[in-house]
């Protein structure tokens, strides 16, 4: 469902779902099963406590504005606190302006902070 992101392999999602250090959250149709977004979110131990993070909010175009990313959020945010999480991170290009609007909405904040990358060859 993403355009910028190959195509998920089976092995890879294997992969994903087996990690006790992610999960991954699927939104289904009601009607017939077919998958409407995903999320996965990071949960991990750091000095300062657990940590978590959400990765890859996707939702498929024609789903978009149904309310579909705002579930998955908040499932995520429920099960990183619930795994002692005190704050959930993110991140979203500035021209994704509907789903920065989304994580306003549900109460991230923009932080000003340097997030650094290095690409490993």
């Amino acid at each position: 469902m993403s355009s910028s992101a190959p195509l998920l392999t089976l092995e890879a999602l294997e992969e994903i779902v087996a990690s006790p250090a992610t999960v991954l959250f699927v939104a289904r149709d009601g009607a017939d099963g077919a998958i409407l977004g995903s999320l996965t979110l990071v949960v991990f131990s750091a000095p300062t406590g657990p940590r978590a993070w959400i990765e890859d909010v996707v939702v498929a175009t024609e789903t978009r504005g149904r309310g579909v990313g705002a579930a998955l959020v908040r499932e995520a945010n429920a099960r990183a606190g619930a795994a002692g999480s005190r704050t959930v991170d993110l991140t979203s290009r500035p021209s994704r302006e509907a789903a920065n609007r989304l994580y306003v909405r549900l109460g991230f904040a923009l932080r000003q902070t340097n997030v650094y990358r290095k690409t490993l060859e």
